[in-house]
């Protein structure tokens, strides 16, 4: 009893540590869109450099899996939800990725004038930022149903996405001097939808911790 209540209590650990996570990754989303929409470069540069630490407690966790595996021969529910992490905490460095990347754009564009009002970027960023909470909300409490309506709100960012794509290009039919502004905003906006695909794929996870069946739930564009 004593070794299951201490292998559980790991287990905990590593769910805690996947929201800790998760945590960071919201926030170095947040902060690159605000670093881009104010023009502050040191808020760029400082997700760029935060980047590093998601990274690490990507390893971290992963190694403390690793572990619990060989040394507690967990039971096949358990597993699975060691296994969901293992691909949680992939998803969420590569958002982390996708944030480090809007910041490096961020401070190409420097001090550029800028090409139009940011209203659906960041909208998009505030949806993505929802989507991973919820996904990640859905993992700990395991319901499905939460995690069906995260997918569903992929379509709300696939529509901005389109929206911001469409208006961007009509930009460089226009006036061809706009293509280097328009194209990395566009860039932009292409992260934050493939930020937001990460997360389904997050709650595909769930899904499969709960019911140990995997399916694909959400239809990716790319």
């Amino acid at each position: 009893m004593e070794t299951r209540t201490a292998f559980h209590k790991r287990l905990q650990e590593i769910q805690d540590d996947v929201l800790s996570m998760g945590s960071m990754v919201e926030k170095a989303i947040a902060r690159s869109i605000e670093g881009l929409k104010k023009r502050d470069l040191s808020l760029s540069h400082q997700v760029i450099v935060d980047d590093a630490r998601i990274n690490q407690q990507r390893f971290l966790t992963e190694d403390k899996c690793i572990e619990l595996i060989a040394t507690q021969q967990p039971a096949a529910s358990d597993l699975r939800t060691i296994v969901a992490v293992l691909n949680i905490i992939t998803e969420l460095e590569r958002i982390g990725d996708y944030a480090e990347g809007i910041a490096k754009i961020a401070i190409l564009i420097g001090d550029e004038p800028p090409l139009k009002p940011l209203i659906d970027i960041p909208r998009m960023a505030d949806t993505t930022i929802e989507m991973i909470d919820k996904s990640l909300k859905s993992f700990i409490a395991r319901d499905v149903e939460l995690a069906k309506q995260v997918i569903e709100m992929d379509s709300m960012v696939d529509g901005l996405y389109d929206q911001v794509f469409r208006e961007l290009l009509t930009f460089m039919m226009v006036d061809p001097t706009t293509t280097s502004r328009a194209t990395r905003l566009i860039w932009v906006a292409h992260n934050l939808e493939r930020a937001a695909d990460r997360a389904t794929n997050i709650c595909e996870r769930v899904v499969y911790t709960v019911t140990g069946k995997m399916e694909e739930l959400g239809a990716s564009k790319y």
